[in-house]
């Protein structure tokens, strides 16, 4: 693997679990180890050059008896998250039995700032730990996970004579491997319809299909995007991309604040994963949990963009029952007034929500005209 690629990678770690996992978990189980263990590499190799740096800044906090010391810590980290436990990860592939591994290993993930282990509890990752402590194959899966013969990290490894014996592996590589992981493991489990990702091909003409018409158009200022069902956030950071580029070859300066929802726990925790890789910290709050139709994590918001791939053909009972019964919603992004006359419902029968996420965001909608910003007019 010298020359690893993106499937090479895939084919690693999906590997991992044929040889690891096969006679203790159910293949459709898999992914409750493979996923938040690549995560878990991921943040570690990009915390690995500064380990030193914050360990002595640790040790200099203790001293001095500060308690609150996450800033601290991840400024000596050079990134928005941290671990300050003694432990990087390949530090743990010698310990000579499981106890002493099973310890060792939960202190290293406690030492984790707590914006990542939000993402932990999302994956509800303590609860392998546990299994593959008592099937003695912890440490082989953490050992898989560290080999010589991939490069997770953002840097390339180097050879002896200082040539590149693996490349570095950026963040959008990093985003399309945890979405071709899902993918997978999706086929693997026949997932229902809905439940997989558009291809980034697919989302990069989206996103040329919503900024080009308006390339001329994007001036000196911040815009917000948004994706109702954000996944592990793909179109999001497509999206940001392009319009960045579309703002530099027209001389202009933009920032972007990206917002987005996911009610699937572990798509939500590698969107905020990649949140902190990219070093956007602040931005993970503006992703939330939780389902779009039934608990919209932005009742008051409006956004420049929106994209999203809606979960076609799939039921949305659950929510309906939540929002008070298909004849009792009351949701003003679905059952309005319209110029002018009563009540006008929009709601579309239980067996496919697809309309309400696109109802959802007509209802996030800022409108423009040629002298700028007049608000959402659309449904008054």
């Amino acid at each position: 693997m010298d020359n690893q690629t993106h499937n090479s990678i895939v084919s690693f770690i999906w590997g991992i679990a044929d040889d690891c996992l096969r006679d203790v978990y159910v293949r459709g189980k898999y992914r409750d180890v493979i996923l938040p263990m690549t995560v878990i590499r991921r943040l570690d190799a990009v915390l690995e050059d500064t380990k030193a740096e914050v360990l002595k800044m640790k040790e200099t906090l203790d001293k001095a008896g500060i308690v609150n010391q996450t800033e601290a810590l991840c400024n000596a980290a050079k990134q928005t998250f941290c671990n300050a436990s003694p432990f990087r990860l390949k530090d743990l592939t010698s310990r000579a039995n499981q106890q002493k591994l099973k310890t060792d290993f939960t202190a290293y993930l406690d030492g984790f700032s707590p914006n990542v282990q939000e993402i932990l509890k999302k994956f509800k990752f303590h609860v392998q730990i546990d299994t593959m402590s008592d099937a003695d194959i912890l440490g082989a899966v953490i050992e898989k996970f560290v080999s010589p013969t991939i490069n997770l990290s953002p840097y390339p490894v180097l050879d002896d004579v200082g040539g590149i014996r693996l490349p570095a592996l950026d963040n959008h590589s990093m985003g399309v491997i945890f979405e071709e992981l899902i993918r997978r493991f999706n086929e693997e489990n026949n997932e229902e319809a809905g439940e997989h990702f558009t291809p980034r091909d697919v989302v990069e003409l989206m996103a040329d299909l919503i900024f080009l018409p308006i390339a001329d158009k994007i001036k000196d200022s911040t815009y917000s995007c948004y994706d109702g069902a954000s996944g592990t956030g793909g179109m999001l950071t497509v999206s940001q991309d392009r319009l960045l580029d579309l703002a530099k070859q027209n001389g202009k300066s933009v920032s972007i604040n990206l917002f987005g929802q996911e009610i699937n726990p572990e798509t939500y925790a590698i969107t905020r994963a990649d949140m902190l890789l990219k070093g956007e910290g602040g931005s993970v709050e503006n992703i939330v949990y939780g389902s779009t139709l039934s608990d919209d994590g932005f009742p008051s918001r409006q956004f420049d963009f929106m994209l999203s791939n809606p979960p076609y053909g799939k039921a949305w009972k659950t929510d309906a029952d939540k929002l008070g019964g298909k004849k009792g919603i009351i949701d003003t992004r679905f059952v309005t007034s319209f110029a002018g006359e009563g009540e006008f419902s929009m709601i579309p029968r239980v067996s496919d929500g697809q309309l309400l996420f696109l109802l959802n965001n007509v209802a996030k909608m800022i409108w423009y005209n040629n002298s700028g910003h007049v608000g959402n007019n659309l449904l008054k």
